[in-house]
């Protein structure tokens, strides 16, 4: 049986000072705040933590950071992926020796490998490392999509052992759950197809909103999970303007924002990544404000 990483994983944002610093302190409680609320893994150093703007020692503090306040409690997911196979499994070492318990490997980006490139890029991390590894698919981001055939093939690496769908193709998560060994996991990339990646098979996500609502992301994804779709899909929808708030403007910028509202960081981004337009801003307080959230996280 391959290790899992089931349930809700938050893919954690990085938080900083005024002065560009990690903050370190504000990291440790929202790790505390992530398991106070049920969170089943943990996944820094993603694109919501801002990874792209991490040195490869900052990207390391941070999983260290994370390791050690999570102190064994729920597996650490560590994002290392890049356009240059050599730096991801250097990094995917560091992660390793840093105490993460697998890796999330994001596909190349800008250099658009061929499926063939995409297969020996992530073959030859499997082959580096002994943790497991879950193969990034964000097309969105990427330029690539990681095609149902190429995934098929990974499924037959044996630390290869799941993959975060965020291509927004249901139809492909459909594909890939028929075509995997069925101790492959399939998880959704994107908060508003959680319930519908489930109900295929899916079993669960790497999640954007549960920064900011870890307890609620948690009872949709452990309902599904136990097939009671009736209320997951009533929770998810309750939810859902939040879910789509977060990518008003590129993540993480929304996300911050509407966290520094809440009490739980300090709003700071780093550039290329600037403060959310006015516009912008409103509609993710107007958001928060009628889900009651402003005022409502527990500062730990």
């Amino acid at each position: 049986m391959r290790t899992r990483f089931t349930g809700v994983g938050t893919a954690l944002v990085t938080p900083f000072r005024k002065d560009g610093s990690i903050d370190e302190a504000a990291m440790r409680r929202l790790v505390r705040r992530q398991l106070d609320a049920g969170i089943h893994f943990l996944s820094p150093c993603g694109t919501t933590g801002e990874a792209p703007t991490l040195s490869h020692a900052e990207k390391l503090r941070v999983v260290e950071l994370v390791v050690e306040e999570n102190a064994g409690r729920v597996p650490v997911l560590a994002g290392a992926g890049g356009y240059d196979t050599r730096d991801t499994i250097a990094l995917a070492h560091d992660m390793e020796k840093a105490g993460a318990d697998g890796i999330l490997s994001v596909t190349p980006y800008y250099n658009k490998p061929t499926q063939e490139g995409l297969y020996q890029h992530y073959k030859a991390i499997a082959e580096s490392t002994p943790l497991p590894i879950v193969v990034y698919n964000v097309p969105g981001r990427t330029g690539v999509n990681v095609e149902v055939a190429t995934i098929v093939r990974l499924a037959d690496i044996a630390n290869i052992v799941g993959v975060k769908e965020a291509s927004g193709n249901v139809v492909q998560m459909c594909e890939i759950f028929a075509s995997v060994p069925d101790d492959f996991i399939l998880l959704s990339g994107d908060d508003p197809l959680t319930v519908a990646a489930m109900a295929i098979g899916g079993r669960g996500v790497i999640s954007v909103a549960s920064n900011a609502a870890p307890a609620e992301m948690v009872q949709i994804v452990e309902m599904a999970e136990k097939g009671d779709f009736t209320s997951a899909r009533r929770l998810h929808t309750w939810l859902l303007p939040l879910c789509q708030v977060n990518f008003i403007e590129s993540n993480p910028i929304p996300l911050k924002a509407a966290m520094a509202a809440m009490g739980l960081l300090e709003e700071h981004y780093r550039l290329p990544l600037v403060p959310p337009s006015p516009a912008a801003r409103d509609k993710i307080m107007r958001v928060l404000q009628n889900l009651k959230m402003l005022g409502a996280a527990a500062r730990v």
